[in-house]
């Protein structure tokens, strides 16, 4: 019964496209993000006004491509694996969308792959980090817009110059974010002489970092040379402050983290000084469209954009890239494509890699400064890591 709806899907799909009145039928794109259920929320709604602002800027403002007007459906994950595929499925099934894009967990947006496998739509993959999203249980109708660890990782290693002389501990959840983005660290340490001493994961959730900052400190402090916690966490618990709580510089112990979204930074003025990775910081980027994403976020929402804005533009930009180049809206023309398309986006150019469909970004190296006048602690520019940099690991290769 369910192939027998999809078919009537596609057919129907086929002669709508294929009639004179095709022109005006909206073309519709699903947003699958958890928009309830989890502190991540934050992360999901501004991938959302990104979504929306790059729809925008990417079309001139009207919203439409070729006459036809976009449609954006929006469908709450709750951060449920199996609330996620349900609605994608009711995406591509019952609101016949072109494609989807999401989501933020990046547990939840692994349930969601085979779904799209199963009804042969494009899924792009933002925000949600981990590697194994673009790994060997990714398929071919699966694009990544997104960072994935690897490129959070080998920037952060890029950012601590790593030698025989570093020494560092790491701390991330349990789970697909947390693990891969270990796995990837290790990786960009790999010949630089540095030394991972110990790993430690904690739940999603946890608040208490004690026991395990303990067995971080002792791992540490009798070595001779840098030391360092690498923390790798993207929910609350605040585990950098309650770690600094614990004086680990009395060990000669220091943190380093990579950057966060605007509400977070605050907790960095914490630590002037420090050095690490960002996806994105608004005044690190001067190019027209984070000028203009700037520029206009500041007017409608009296704040700068953030770190997960940018990343929802992106996807948009790349969308309507895709649509306006490939030769019809037939999947197979759209993944065709796609890979190995470049396109411009606030963080200057990406592209995605034709064989696992990642699209390589660059990053940005930052030092902490605190300046009184502004609410949060800058991770201002050292310099660009551009895409070349880095040796990001193919998951998968198409077949």
């Amino acid at each position: 019964m369910k192939a027998f709806t999809r078919l009537a899907a596609v057919l129907a799909g086929a002669i709508a496209f294929a009639g004179p009145a095709a022109a005006q039928d909206p073309i519709k794109i699903a947003v699958v993000q958890g928009m309830s259920g989890s502190s991540l929320e934050a992360f999901s709604r501004q991938s959302l006004t990104g979504f929306e602002m790059g729809i925008e800027y990417a079309t001139g403002g009207t919203n439409e491509i070729d006459g036809r007007p976009i449609e954006i459906i929006v469908k709450d994950t709750q951060f449920k694996p199996d609330v996620a595929r349900a609605v994608l499925a009711e995406a591509y099934g019952d609101d016949e969308v072109l494609l989807a894009v999401g989501a933020t967990s990046s547990g939840v947006t692994l349930g969601m792959l085979p779904i799209a496998e199963e009804y042969e739509r494009l899924l792009i993959v933002e925000p949600a980090v981990a590697d194994g999203l673009t790994g060997p249980d990714s398929n071919r109708y699966v694009f990544k817009t997104s960072r994935n660890s690897s490129m959070d990782m080998q920037a952060q290693a890029l950012a601590l110059q790593p030698d025989e002389n570093l020494y560092v501990a790491t701390l991330a959840e349990d789970y697909a974010f947390g693990h891969d983005g270990i796995e990837a660290f290790k990786a960009a340490l790999d010949g630089s002489g540095a030394t991972v001493v110990t790993e430690e994961y904690v739940p999603q959730g946890t608040a208490d970092f004690t026991a395990a900052a303990e067995r971080m400190f002792n791992a540490l402090k009798d070595k001779d040379g840098r030391k360092v916690i690498l923390i790798y966490i993207a929910g609350g618990g605040d585990a950098p402050g309650k770690i600094q709580a614990m004086d680990p510089g009395r060990h000669g112990i220091e943190i380093s983290m990579g950057g966060h979204i605007l509400a977070v930074l605050p907790t960095y003025k914490r630590f002037p000084g420090m050095e690490g990775a960002i996806y994105y910081y608004y005044e690190a980027y001067d190019n027209p469209v984070n000028n203009w994403l700037v520029e206009e976020h500041m007017k409608r929402f009296d704040s700068p954009p953030d770190f997960f804005t940018a990343g929802g533009m992106s996807a948009a930009l790349a969308v309507v890239k895709a649509l306006e180049t490939a030769d019809s809206y037939d999947t197979e023309d759209l993944i065709a494509a796609m890979e190995g398309m470049s396109w411009d986006t606030p963080k200057g150019e990406m592209t995605f890699r034709p064989e696992d469909h990642q699209a390589l970004q660059s990053m940005v190296h930052f030092k902490i400064r605190v300046d009184d006048d502004v609410d949060w602690a800058i991770p201002e520019l050292v310099r660009i890591i551009e895409p070349g940099e880095m040796d990001i690991p193919i998951g998968r290769t198409n077949d």
